[in-house]
């Protein structure tokens, strides 16, 4: 039996929070002034909203299920 069971919410939570401390911690300590620091934190999350799309339009609901 895992502690934390590892699936694609877990993922997804682990992943949001790593962003939003990461924006966090950049502008705590001034570093989010830096462009490097900017366009990495801005790329984690413009992959994190396309993954969200993906998933999103892959998990549709087919048409024969019931409501």
């Amino acid at each position: 039996m895992s502690f934390i069971p590892i699936n694609r919410n877990t993922i997804a939570l682990i992943t949001v929070a790593l962003i939003g401390l990461g924006f966090f911690a950049a502008g705590l300590t001034k570093t989010l002034d830096y462009f490097i620091i900017k366009a990495l934190l801005f790329l984690s999350f413009t992959v994190l909203i396309a993954l969200a799309i993906f998933y999103g339009i892959k998990n549709r609901p087919s048409e024969n299920q019931d409501d």
